[in-house]
């Protein structure tokens, strides 16, 4: 049976430099979310991003996102501009802090936050509620670069700071700059499906020595200088384990790799589906956005047809869908008000029946019942990505030979 093909695994460096730092964190009992791994992997980050940037290594990226946004004054009763096409992380530390996330949609060249759009919601706030929202959420959705150019003085405008959400972009450039660096504050994220990882965990990208500082401080539960533990602020428990920074520090070494094998991924998917009707791969829409292609995303035109389109959502899900999906709640309808198109879904099942994970395009989060009552400004791009759109695996463990395997099942499946 063929083994699974798998949207996107970290690869382990060859020299085993993973195993060689985790053994000498247990060696001298660094085993606690600090050490000599933490302290080398944050000065590898900080020479990967240049820009005079300092970075602080976190748990994951959605505690970077959360502390960003409390470093920006985030509070009770604020509102914050998220990108809508995104993944909840972007959205749900708006709420952890008390606050209410107002929704952007995307503009087609990116796939990420309409500039205008984003302007035309600041303006509309501030004249409906008198105040203007606390923070600027862009995402490098699929490791695409946002117009960061535009979203940026739109920001000095209205003296709003702007958080990058680069989780799914490390190492992705923009004017040859990397992302994460433009803003006042960077997120990155290591995940097990991240451009390198750490199992799990994150970044902050700071501007500057001194709120790294203040990131520490609030990583490791804001304690004062006694003692005994006084503490004067509400802290949390975000710092990365000086293991998981050993397994960082051995990912930085195949951080080029990785993002060269992504790119080469993307010209094979290229090439590999230039003459198949209806399918449409997504690319930099210019030459300033340099994306790393962290996953390769394809459209299918509205009126393909899919060999068993007409048994699409028949059955409804049992299980987390992917090999790293978590825990789900079980669910007695296949429908939601807002889903892929019949043909999308029917090639979700041929490319698992085929033991290939493929994915929709993440769901917009102004169509998620959770953000139901949240502000929203849309001009319906992500709403359409979604019911047209798909992920292909793109990883350092996907080969030339499964690409093309990839390719023949979805020319296969093609009426």
């Amino acid at each position: 049976m063929r083994k699974r093909i798998y949207l996107c695994l970290a690869h382990m460096s060859e020299a085993g430099l993973e195993q060689k730092y985790i053994q000498e964190a247990f060696d001298t009992n660094w085993v606690v979310p600090l050490g000599p791994n933490v302290n080398a992997f944050e000065a590898d980050l900080e020479a990967f991003v240049g820009e005079g940037k300092d970075v602080v290594a976190l748990c994951s990226g959605t505690a970077a996102v959360h502390l960003a946004l409390l470093a920006c004054g985030v509070g009770p009763g604020d509102e914050v501009v998220v990108q809508s096409f995104t993944f909840c992380a972007s959205s749900h530390p708006v709420t952890y802090l008390g606050a209410t996330p107002v929704f952007v949609d995307s503009e087609p060249g990116s796939w990420n936050m309409d500039p205008a759009l984003l302007e035309e919601a600041i303006r509309d706030r501030i004249a409906r509620t008198g105040r203007k929202p606390k923070a600027i959420v862009p995402v490098a959705l699929y490791g695409m670069p946002y117009q960061i150019d535009e979203i940026l003085q739109i920001g000095v405008r209205y003296d709003i700071p702007v958080i990058e959400d680069a989780a799914e972009g490390f190492g992705s450039r923009f004017d040859g700059r990397v992302l994460g660096t433009f803003g006042e504050w960077g997120v990155l994220s290591f995940n097990g499906n991240k451009m390198i990882t750490t199992s799990g965990g994150g970044a902050l990208i700071c501007p500057d020595a001194e709120s790294k500082q203040r990131i520490m401080w609030y990583a490791t539960q804001a304690r004062e200088a006694y003692p005994y533990y006084h503490h004067e602020a509400v802290g949390y428990n975000y710092r990365l384990s000086n293991i998981c920074a050993g397994i960082g520090r051995g990912q930085m070494t195949v951080l080029d790799a990785h993002i060269a094998h992504h790119k080469h991924m993307y010209e094979l998917y290229r090439q590999l589906l230039a003459d198949v009707p209806g399918i449409h791969l997504h690319g930099n829409p210019d030459e300033r956005c340099d994306s790393n292609f962290w996953l390769n995303t394809i459209t299918l035109d509205p009126d393909l047809r899919i060999r068993g389109q007409e048994n699409a959502y028949k059955t409804v899900v049992t299980g987390a869908v992917g090999g790293a999906a978590g825990v789900v709640h079980a669910v007695d309808n296949a429908h939601t008000d807002c889903e892929p198109n019949d043909n999308v879904e029917a090639l979700r099942v041929i490319l698992d029946q085929a033991q290939v994970e493929a994915r929709p395009l993440w769901k917009p989060m102004h169509k998620q019942p959770v953000y139901k009552d949240a502000p929203a400004y849309v001009n319906g791009i992500s709403e359409l990505l979604f019911k047209q759109g798909m992920c292909l695996p793109s990883g350092p463990c996907v080969s030339d030979e499964e690409a093309r395997y990839i390719v023949d099942t979805i020319k296969g499946a093609i009426l």
